[in-house]
Parts: C-alpha cells; structure tokens; sequence
C-alpha cells in the first residue's frame, strides 16, 4: 500500500553511537540511515511499527551493517509531503546520511524519490510501493523490501472471485495507494463492483458508508484503511451488525491495529506477503524478539523494516564496506543475499520483490494476543505487473 518508529529498541530514538558518516565518501568506520517514519497522529502506530522493526534488525547485527557501525536518524514525516522534504533534505544535506530507508505511506515516498534518488542515494522503502515507481518510473537508485500496491489487493480480488462473490462493495482513501487498491482488486476480481467509494485520509467516521454498505446488501466488502481509518472503520462496521457481510481488507486488520481493534476484528481477513506465524527460523527469532521487546506482535511494516536492515548488512559486507562505489553498491543490494523473515527473498529487474502472496485471518495466539494468520497461499513468486515496462537493464 499504504502503505509504518518509535520508542526504540535500541533506547529512546533507535541511534547508536557512531562516528559521523560523510555522504558520497567511504565513511570512517560508519553509515549513517535515515530512518523516515511518520511519528505524529494516530498513524504513528504504523511509524512506530516501522522503526521498531529496523531498530531490531540492527539489534541482531549487534549495531553494524556490513561490519560499519551504525547510526539511526529518525524523521518524522508528520504524513505531509512538503514536510517530509524539508526534512529528508536536512538528513541528505546536513547529517549526511548514506541511506534512506522506511516510509509508510506512498504520498510521502512520491514526494522525497527525487531528492532522495538524484543526490546519489539510495531510497529502500519499507512499505509504501506505488505503481509510479514500479514500471516505466523505475529508478536505479530505489529499491523496496515491500512490494507493488497493486499486488497485494490483488490476492483479495482472487480471494472474491475464487470465493464467488458476484457483488462487492469497495470502499478506500482518496490517495495513490488508496487508487492502486482499487486497480489491484480489479485486476483479479470479475465480478460487479457495486459502489467504489472514496474517502479522505482523515476520515474517522464511516456511519454514511456504513449505511451504503446496509443498502447495498453486498457479498462482501472489500476494504483498504490503514492505521486509524482501520482501526474506527472495524469497531463501527461491528457496530452496526454487518459482520455478516464478508469483510476483505488490506491494511486494515493488522497486527499494528489489531491492539485497538480487539475483538471486533476477529475473523476479518487481510492478505501479505508475510505473517508473524510463518515458521522459518529467522521469522521465530524476530517476532519473539519484537515481543518480548515491546509486549505486541509485530507488523508487516516492522517486519518489511527488518529484512531492510538485513538487506544493508548484506550488501555493505559484499562491497567490504566500501560506500563510494555506487554501482557495486546497486549490484550488491539487488543480490538481496540475506535471510528474510518470509524466507526466500529476491528482486525483480525494477527492485521490487518477486515473492510469495497469501491470504491472512484474524486468530488468537496461545499467550492471548491477536495476529494475522497464515490461510492459504494465493499467489507464488509473483512479479508485480508493472515490472515488464521498466526498462532498467
């Protein structure tokens, strides 16, 4: 999508005490990161998931990437674009910082790309990964550990149409991903689309679409609102006696909203390209270490921000730290020669991953917290459909 840091593993802002780095130079012993995170609003606990996330991937490589000691700046993109330029551009200009990593929402990726990009750094969103970006906007310095909106909507228009769902009923923000969501669904979906409806970002009262949704009399819903939205969107859906209609979502039942949820999100379903009861070992050792760090289970935004910091460690190691040379650094990021916590990771020919998709339900785990839960798999190894236009070769 949307597309998520936070009260840091690491003590207070994530950083780690390190020599400052110099941009475009092999620092001395260090990298600096920035880490962009939206830290203000109820969207925050999609931020705060994020930089949890990373600062735990770093925690696991004892506060070094590629053997470089490893400092954290984190920005606060308060979820408006002119801001988070200002302050991307800050972190570029005056902390100098090698990378750019993080970003929850796609508005806010849109905006920094082209500062980020053409000063010579490289940009790894965590999170947000538009459409613009996937195809013929490709861009040698811009990678995702993530994926392409489009897809992962994608897996609840197959969902609705494997299912039979002949009628659904659409409801999403007024913003890119929230458009990416409805081609996603579309794409898969063959059915009748009863309503799409569109609302602002901000929205936390959903009584009038509530009531189109009554009257309507859909066969499911098919929904994307990420943090708050999803969060009042889930407690007024119950209230109003329409769990009976099928609720497909996207980022709007997960585990960074699902503690506000509670209940009421009980048997809702989602769909990603990862889980927190997924099986390999690297996935054990992060969501209980996540746990046992903050007493929640991590998200796709904190789980997309580790396998971000694995895939530095592993690229800075293969180049033996050397920051300077940005083709070898390009080349050993898109090796992607790391442990990822869905298990086999790798980039398509526009840096987005190629990887597995399935569909999630609400559950309950043996200590009592909700999670999303592996359903069953929907896609396998999927390339985003915008990878053919790139022409990145």
């Amino acid at each position: 999508m949307v597309g998520i840091g936070r009260r840091g593993l690491l003590g207070g802002t994530t950083a780690l005490l390190a020599a400052p780095a110099i941009l475009h130079a092999q620092p001395a012993g260090g990298v600096k990161i920035g880490v962009v995170a939206v830290q203000t609003g109820p969207q925050a606990a999609l931020g705060n998931q994020l930089k949890d996330g990373f600062a735990l991937g770093l925690r696991h490589l004892d506060g070094k990437l590629g053997g470089l000691t490893a400092e954290t700046v984190v920005i606060d993109d308060e979820l408006k674009p002119d801001v988070a330029v200002t302050k991307v551009r800050a972190a570029l200009e005056r902390d100098k910082v090698d990378f750019i990593v993080g970003v929850v929402f796609s508005n806010i990726l849109q905006a920094i790309i082209r500062p980020v990009t053409e000063s010579g750094t490289f940009l790894i969103s965590t999170n947000a990964g538009p459409s613009t970006f996937a195809g013929r906007g490709c861009n040698p310095n811009f990678f995702t550990t993530s994926y392409n909106n489009d897809q992962v909507h994608a897996v609840m228009g197959q969902v609705a149409q494997d299912n039979g769902y002949r009628r659904v009923f659409v409801l999403v923000p007024n913003y890119q991903a929230g458009r990416d969501a409805v081609a996603g669904f579309r794409s898969k979906f063959q059915g009748e689309v009863v309503d799409e409806v569109f609302v602002p970002l901000t929205q936390l009262d959903f009584s009038a679409e509530l009531a189109k949704i009554a009257a309507a009399r859909p066969d499911a819903i098919f929904t994307f609102m990420p943090g708050g939205l999803g969060v009042n969107l889930v407690r007024q859906y119950r209230q109003a006696g329409l769990a009976n209609i099928p609720f497909l979502s996207t980022f709007t039942v997960d585990e960074a909203t699902l503690p506000a949820q509670g209940d009421a999100a009980l048997g809702f379903y989602s769909a990603a390209s990862w889980a927190p009861n997924m099986t390999n070992a690297q996935n054990v050792k992060f969501v209980a270490d996540y746990i046992a760090a903050h007493n929640a289970v991590p998200a796709t935004y904190a789980a997309q921000a580790y396998d971000a910091a694995m895939l530095l460690d592993s690229a800075i190691k293969r180049v033996n730290g050397n920051l300077a040379g940005k083709d070898a650094l390009r080349a050993a990021i898109k090796a992607a020669d790391f442990r990822s916590v869905r298990g086999s990771f790798a980039f398509g020919e526009n840096h987005y991953p190629v990887q597995d998709f399935w569909l999630l339900k609400v559950g309950r785990r043996a200590d009592g917290k909700l999670e999303t839960q592996t359903d069953r798999k929907v896609f396998a190894n999927a390339v985003d459909p915008w990878a053919a236009e790139c022409r990145m070769r």
